[in-house]
């Protein structure tokens, strides 16, 4: 697979992609555009996971207190989690535009980080 390629594949399904990006790049040239795109990538995962584990506890609780309030927060909770797939979008198109530019509301977060990525 070229650069761009592996760049965008990281996001799909993220910890799949990922994965498939960063075995594959592993024996290759190193290029940033790859390096930023699968940093980017496990950020998103990263994130989402955090999200899921907090959506989890919070509806838990409300559940201990009232069945209906969790489900109504539930409802809320999961509709805010479709944020995570446009955001995995947008990383798609940007790597395939050759960009290095950070995922909008959490991208800043990870410039920088997950060094073990090479």
């Amino acid at each position: 697979m070229d650069n761009k390629t592996l760049a965008w594949v990281s996001y799909l399904f993220t910890p799949i992609g990922f994965l498939i990006s960063y075995f594959s790049y592993n024996g290759q040239e190193k290029n940033s555009l790859v390096s930023y795109h699968l940093r980017q990538s496990f950020g998103l995962f990263l994130a989402s996971v955090a999200y899921g584990i907090v959506t989890f506890l919070i509806s838990f609780i409300l559940g201990m207190i009232s069945i209906d309030l969790a489900i109504t927060v539930g409802y809320i909770l999961n509709l805010v989690s479709l944020v995570f797939l446009v955001l995995m979008i947008i990383g798609i198109l940007n790597a395939n535009k050759g960009e290095e530019k950070p995922l909008p509301l959490i991208g800043k977060m990870f410039e920088g980080k997950f060094n073990f990525i090479p």
